[in-house]
């Protein structure tokens, strides 16, 4: 008998085992012959087919298309565009969270592209969409300011900085909402020293947003009714070096003059340090 070499067996095994799996294809009449074509596609088709999909308007097919490149050709230069687009397609479908895992892995694998700014300003806008109103839990809302802060601060010359700006600002009065909501809430059950507490919250950490006034009076209120005149009237003093015009400064001086008192302000008082603060525009 003839002694067959070992790469001649190999290729017989090999050719035998194709041969087999080509029937088995034939046979089953359930292999979708297509899907198994795309598996073979090159990347730059899968790429330019998910555009033309996405174009058209086709924006499940462009998704698969974008998802199979990435799965199927994965750390590629196709695979990384991919993965932008496919983050982007997932914000714009309202799959907020799909697009966080999405943009969180593209950050992972490549920190540093041309793409990246754009990746975390997706990641950024994905929490900013699912900010609720303040009388719900604001986790998404801290979410979305230390996305954008990143956007600000790691790619500071990107053209997406203002609006991250914006949506910090945003976020953050949402937050200072927040705060004022629960001190209300502390305030109208008397418990005074707890509504302090998140007034001041909002004073201290959140200085520029359009929650401070209410916060201001709120403070003055709120010591007043706890017999603390002098926190009182320095609440309402520094109420008005900071908004003059403002009705909560208006209704604060009514409640001290009706008292005999007027705002004045205590130098060695947190509220006058936070004052300070607000004239030089700090957050």
């Amino acid at each position: 008998m003839m002694k067959l070499s070992v790469r001649a067996v190999l290729l017989t095994l090999a050719i035998g085992a194709s041969g087999t799996l080509l029937a088995g294809c034939t046979s089953d009449p359930d292999l979708d012959i297509t899907k198994l074509a795309a598996e073979t596609d090159p990347p730059e088709q899968l790429y330019n087919e998910g555009l033309a999909n996405l174009n058209a308007g086709k924006t499940a097919e462009a998704q698969r298309k974008f998802d199979a490149l990435d799965r199927q050709h994965p750390f590629s230069e196709w695979a990384r565009k991919a993965l932008v687009m496919s983050t982007f397609m997932k914000y714009r479908s309202g799959d907020n969270e799909g697009a966080i895992q999405n943009g969180t892995r593209y950050l992972s694998l490549y920190p540093q592209t041309k793409d990246s700014a754009y990746v975390q300003y997706l990641i950024g806008l994905s929490y900013s969409k699912q900010i609720p109103t303040v009388t719900q839990d604001q986790r998404a809302a801290a979410k979305t300011i230390e996305a954008m802060l990143k956007v600000v601060n790691d790619y500071p010359k990107s053209e997406y900085v203002d609006d991250a700006q914006t949506k910090i600002r945003y976020a953050r009065d949402q937050l200072a909402g927040k705060e004022m909501q629960v001190g209300r809430y502390y305030e109208e059950r008397k418990e005074y020293l707890a509504a302090i507490s998140r007034f001041r919250t909002v004073v201290e950490q959140f200085p520029n947003t359009n929650q401070v006034e209410e916060a201001l009076a709120r403070l003055c209120e709120s010591y007043y009714a706890l017999g603390l005149a002098d926190e009182a009237q320095t609440a309402a003093a520094v109420l008005g070096h900071n908004y003059p015009d403002s009705e909560w400064y208006k209704d604060s001086f009514a409640l001290l003059q009706s008292k005999g008192l007027a705002p004045r302000e205590n130098q060695g008082s947190w509220i006058s340090r936070a004052g300070k603060k607000l004239l030089l525009g700090e957050s």
